[in-house]
């Protein structure tokens, strides 16, 4: 098993020319006749999912954010069910809380296994088997007579329900381009927040006017129209680029960065043109009942074991840490949010319907839209603008991160709002809002980070979202399993002050430069 470095998979460690005067015999690809570059660039291959028609792609990348909505609406949209459950099944809230607290690690643990087979495999057979379950483990839940039962039904759904973590946020790389990458990869962000957010609105109206179970079926069924649509519509988004073997003499300047008056670009062929034979052109397109075939093959060159071992080196790289640490604390905050509300606007002197209660859910909805702007599309705008100012045209990952301060100032508000909001008993709108400021959060800051790592790391995209996606769920799990304890030892203001203080606020991007020779 041999491992290599960073910069000998890619040399360009993520700084690469975006910008380029247009020009009719330029060999290559801009978007449209503006002096974008295309990067990566598409290679002459028709089944490159980089030249797929622009419709086929947002459906294919459309049925991919649905499955990882319905994956969060299916497990966090049963909180305001929670009291309903305790009663029920006569259990208290630290007992109950289970039913969010264990699938959130196992959202996080089971990327180290879905990965891996998605490289070997590819994506389509996963994403299809992945969504036969998670409709299986849906109706188990509506059927379930015991809390042991229900709680075995969700932790099957989140081990399946994994495979989007990671894995949807690295279609991204498959088949959109630089320019676009942090705006598509917002809306991936907020579909899987608005599963958080939309799920517990719905659910709190169907427990009261149907009851727990039927919340189950209506999952179940939203489950089996998804996966339809991703058996029939998700062809194969793996291609082999081989980033490994492609320089381009020309612009590939790295050695002489050293020299004041030069930027250390590649081109845009440096980062994906893939391996254009001769031959290459005279493929032909697969036709629908061949994208149809759940198979494509195993990776060439790697076995199974190599793939599973290869994600774990990049625990020690910064960018990876810094991304999911800071992912962590804003999905523990707002994980425990959920599992503490319904006990807290259920109980007096609130007395919230479990309707009403599930309304914490709008203010989530709306934070999420507004940090998925803010960490999606305005980033994109912001590091085009930087990358047009820069000699060459140049763009560089860290370009992304001096936004990050806006979720970071907005968060603490909001957690400090919810704690001291409930502890004294003030209006339900501080709670509503200061949720709806911590909403926000949860989009635009690990859009943010993850676009940053997806930029830095783009050979091993898929392994690096693999660590932060896994273990940012660890390290919330470790919140939220003491999170009911803690605050009825310590009360909902300190909790919260303490959680302000422990996100990781600073960033250096040099880190990342080292990192890339280790």
């Amino acid at each position: 098993m041999v491992y290599r470095t960073l910069k000998e998979l890619d040399i360009t460690e993520g700084t690469v020319r975006l910008y380029e005067s247009y020009t009719e015999d330029n060999a290559r690809q801009h978007l449209g006749h503006t002096g974008i570059l295309l990067v990566p660039q598409p290679s002459k291959d028709p089944n490159d999912p980089l030249n797929w028609p622009t419709w086929k792609k947002y459906v294919a990348f459309g049925n991919i954010c649905a499955f990882t909505f319905f994956v969060n609406y299916s497990i966090g949209g049963f909180s305001p069910a929670f009291y309903s459950i305790s009663l029920e099944f006569r259990k208290p809230m630290a007992t109950v809380s289970d039913l969010l607290i264990w699938p959130v690690l196992v959202l996080g643990l089971g990327n180290f296994f879905w990965v891996p087979v998605a490289l070997y495999l590819g994506k389509r057979p996963v994403f299809v088997v992945a969504l036969l379950v998670l409709l299986l483990s849906n109706t188990w839940a509506a059927v379930s007579r015991s809390f042991g039962s229900l709680l075995g039904s969700r932790i099957v759904a989140a081990f399946v329900g994994s495979s989007t973590e990671a894995l949807g946020a690295a279609i991204v790389n498959d088949i959109f381009f630089l320019h676009e990458r942090s705006t598509k990869l917002s809306f991936y962000i907020i579909c899987l927040s608005w599963g958080n957010s939309m799920g517990p609105l719905c659910c709190g109206f169907t427990v009261s006017a149907l009851g727990w179970r039927w919340y189950a079926w209506i999952s179940t069924i939203l489950t089996g129209v998804n996966f339809l649509s991703v058996f029939l519509f998700f062809p194969e988004t793996r291609f082999d680029r081989r980033l490994d073997q492609q320089v381009d003499p020309e612009t590939s300047i790295v050695e002489e960065s050293k020299s004041l008056d030069k930027a250390p670009v590649a081109s845009a062929i440096t980062r994906g043109s893939g391996s254009q034979s001769s031959g290459e052109s005279l493929r032909t397109r697969k036709s629908y009942l061949q994208e149809l075939n759940p198979w494509s093959g195993i990776a060439r060159g790697h076995s199974f074991l190599h793939l599973f071992m290869r994600p774990f080196p990049l625990v020690l790289y910064p960018a990876v840490c810094w991304a999911f640490l800071s992912y962590s604390i804003i999905l523990a905050s707002v994980v425990a949010i959920n599992i503490l509300a319904p006990f807290i606007l259920q109980t007096p002197p609130y007395n919230f319907s479990p309707a009403i209660s599930g309304l914490t859910g709008i203010p989530g909805i709306i934070g999420n839209l507004v940090g998925g702007f803010m960490g999606g599309y305005f980033v994109d705008v912001y590091s085009r603008w930087r990358a047009h100012r820069n000699p060459h045209g140049t763009f560089e990952p860290e370009s992304r991160l001096p936004l990050v301060i806006l979720p970071w100032l907005i968060v603490p508000v909001g957690l400090l709002m919810f704690g001291y909001g409930t502890q004294d008993e003030l209006h339900w709108a501080v709670m509503f809002v200061g949720y709806g400021f911590v909403s926000v959060g949860l989009t635009a800051g690990p859009n943010i980070g993850m676009t940053y790592v997806l930029d830095s790391y783009y050979p091993v995209a898929a392994e690096a979202l693999l660590v932060v996606n896994g273990l940012k769920n660890v390290v919330a799990f470790g919140f939220l399993y003491g999170i009911a304890p803690w605050v009825a030892a310590s009360g909902y203001a300190k909790v919260s002050i303490v959680k302000d203080c422990s996100k990781p606020y600073i960033y250096d991007s040099q880190a990342n430069e080292h990192a890339a020779d280790s």
